[in-house]
């Protein structure tokens, strides 16, 4: 787990040449069938496949009453077991504690307040272990070699910060193992499941690992640093002793490294890439080996610590083409495994390999409505700011166009949330449904996006609004200068952050964007500084770093601020909120429309009174993506309206 949960805070919230006689003459490409909006935004057939510790089952979820519930089967058999029946809302996510049970967790309404339910896999004995009011329940660490426990964190005692629990998920019966003296973002055991290891934050801006050599000794602060320095721990070593971690001490770049904890020294660097950060490292319990570290390029890409993984991967390459894979899941005795593949075109599919009998067999597509060869592909591109940083990103093309032969496209602009966060490859449905409907598709990695090193990060620290709004508006310039769009049919939209960027690219450029559509964003500083969830709180003066602080950098906010400049806008916008958003208050969606409409600019509004940050019900989406398609046509059309 991180030193300090930042993604907690800020994951505010993914032509044809026709050559005739001589001469060469561009046509457009065949027109692509307009596949059902459904198709893109209905749940999936099967998802989230896990198996069981001794791999005799795997489980999934699918919809049931249109809402994700999970589904557990026997290997071998063709009859699954339904083990819940939540029809007010998607499972958020479950996990295999043990052979007998499924734990899975739920909120509601979209407040992310988590509650902790467990249910045998027969169905049987369905409990909630953390049923309190205005309670959010985490999982801490999942006690793999210690079946009827697991640790949770949850913010009962005090909003402001989580205590860990002991839960015992055979009686129900919870032990606080420490009390959060308000402070601590996190916790971190050892193989054996004692508590070790705690993330404070000090000074507010300051950060600390706290360390402690058994569970009855007292707490010791072994290193003290900025929070942008960062020394992550993921797990520790197999004897106990020293910290596996990322660490961008003294570095630009996150590197694997073992750390001694005791001593609050790195020993040795495992492994670094001299141009993204290393983001994940794994490792095989049952054979006490690190196996890979991660990191993205414009793919994912992995590193092999281990012979033997890495010739699993190359034997699972083999057998699957040309898709990305990963694993999702393994048994305890790790010779069976539940592999993800995915492309830019496709959700993929689920197999499982068992390695004693080296077969590679297929469980299910994720989507086997969507057909790839009618989709879109995903481009990385690259273009230069205008203080000459380089910005990485994404560009998608209606079917039958290449970099090529695209011009004049009607193009989205559709900068990420975070924003602390990044853009990757894969499938997309947003995108591929503005492609299949005609449109070319802008994703850019804006200064401040995570991956490309500590500098790239820190140069976005009160930026928002500036230079981070600049790199938006010279990507959508690199889409005019290169010919690629139309510049009277460009809209930007995004969420979250994107949905901020989204408003304040149409104040500060307002004749570059014909219309923007703003999903759950921000548009007043101040408000929404005020009205973050109270878990974040602790993490305050860390955000005044990053984004501005209302008493000393006020004028910053006000000038950083959509709502503020609503005067400015002069293109059609459509604003989408969740009434229960806990991260962006629908206040701040219900004062941007106010001041549109008192100016009399075109704006249209919808508000779900049962979703939160981002709609996660079935029916919500289709109605969203519906609005959403006849506000873009209306205000700007696609490529097959052009003349």
């Amino acid at each position: 787990m991180s030193k300090i949960n930042l993604s907690g805070i800020i994951a505010l919230l993914i032509g044809i040449v026709l050559i005739t006689g001589g001469c060469q003459m561009e046509t457009k490409p065949e027109k692509a069938r307009v596949i059902p909006l459904e198709d893109f935004f209905k749940n999936p057939e099967k998802t989230a496949y896990q198996i069981s510790p001794d791999g005799k089952y795997y489980s999934y979820m699918a919809p049931y009453q249109n809402r994700l519930n999970v589904f557990v089967q026997e290997r071998g058999k063709e009859e699954a077991i339904r083990l819940t029946s939540e029809t007010d809302r998607d499972v958020a996510g479950y996990f295999w504690p043990n052979n007998e049970q499924i734990l899975f967790a739920k909120d509601d309404g979209g407040n992310e307040n988590y509650k902790l339910y467990g249910v045998n896999i027969d169905g049987s004995n369905l409990v909630c272990f953390t049923d309190f009011e205005d309670v959010r329940t985490q999982i801490i660490d999942d006690l793999e070699d210690i079946e009827e426990e697991v640790i949770i964190g949850m913010n009962k005692r005090n909003p402001t910060v989580f205590d860990p629990y002991r839960l015992n998920i055979k009686t129900g019966e919870m032990e606080m193992l420490a009390e959060n003296p308000g402070n601590i973002q996190g916790w971190m055991f050892d193989h054996d499941g004692k508590l070790r290891v705690a993330f404070a934050i000090v000074d507010g801006v300051n950060t600390s690992i706290l360390y402690r050599e058994t569970e009855e000794d007292e707490w010791s602060d072994v290193l003290t640093t900025s929070f942008k320095d960062d020394m992550s721990p993921r797990f520790f070593t197999f004897d106990n002793k020293n910290i596996i971690g990322t660490s961008n001490l003294g570095r630009d770049k996150s590197a694997v490294v073992e750390f001694d904890i005791a001593n609050g020294k790195e020993i040795e660097v495992l492994y670094e890439n001299p141009d993204y950060d290393v983001t994940g490292v794994s490792y095989s319990r049952k054979r006490k080996v690190i196996t890979t570290a991660s990191f993205t390029s414009w793919k994912r890409e992995r590193h092999f610590f281990d012979e033997k993984t890495k010739k699993l991967f190359e034997r699972i390459e083999k057998g699957l083409g040309d898709y990305e894979i990963g694993i999702s899941a393994s048994n305890k005795n790790e010779d069976v495994f539940i592999i993800r593949t995915y492309s830019d075109r496709s959700l993929g599919a689920y197999y499982i390999y068992d390695i004693n009998s080296d077969k590679l067999e297929k469980i299910t597509d994720v989507s086997p409505w969507i057909d790839e060869t009618e989709m879109a592909k995903v481009f990385p591109i690259q273009y230069q700011s205008r203080d000459g940083l380089t910005i990485n990103g994404y560009m998608t093309l209606p079917k039958g166009y290449t970099k090529e032969t695209a011009k004049n496209l009607p193009f989205v602009v559709n900068p990420h949330g975070g924003p602390w966060h990044r853009d990757g490859w894969g499938f997309n449905p947003e995108i591929q449904f503005l492609a299949n409907r005609g449109y070319g598709i802008l994703q850019m990695n804006f200064r401040g996006s995570t991956g490309y090193g500590k500098e790239f990060w820190e140069i976005s620290f009160k930026e928002w609004g500036k230079t981070m709004q600049d790199d938006i508006t010279d990507g959508t310039q690199w889409l005019i200068d290169n010919g690629y769009a139309d510049p009277e049919r460009i809209a930007i939209y995004g969420g979250s952050y994107g949905g901020y960027a989204t408003l304040m690219g149409l104040v500060k450029e307002p004749e570059l964007y014909a219309a923007g559509v703003d999903y759950v964003g921000v548009s007043n500083m101040f408000t929404f500084l005020k009205t973050i969830p109270p878990y974040w709180k602790p993490m305050l003066d860390m955000f005044y770093e990053m984004v501005g602080n209302p008493q000393a950098d006020s004028l910053l906010l006000v000038e950083v601020s959509p709502v503020f400049h609503a005067d400015k806008i002069v293109a059609p916008l459509f604003v989408v909120q969740g009434r229960n958003d806990p991260r962006v208050n629908v206040d701040e969606s219900d004062q941007m429309v106010a001041a549109m409409k008192e100016r009399g600019v075109d704006v249209e509004y919808m508000v779900k009174d049962n979703e939160g940050h981002g709609f996660r019900n079935e029916e919500n989406r289709f109605e969203f993506y519906r609005a959403m398609e006849a506000f873009l046509s209306d205000k700007m059309g696609s490529e097959e309206n052009a003349e």
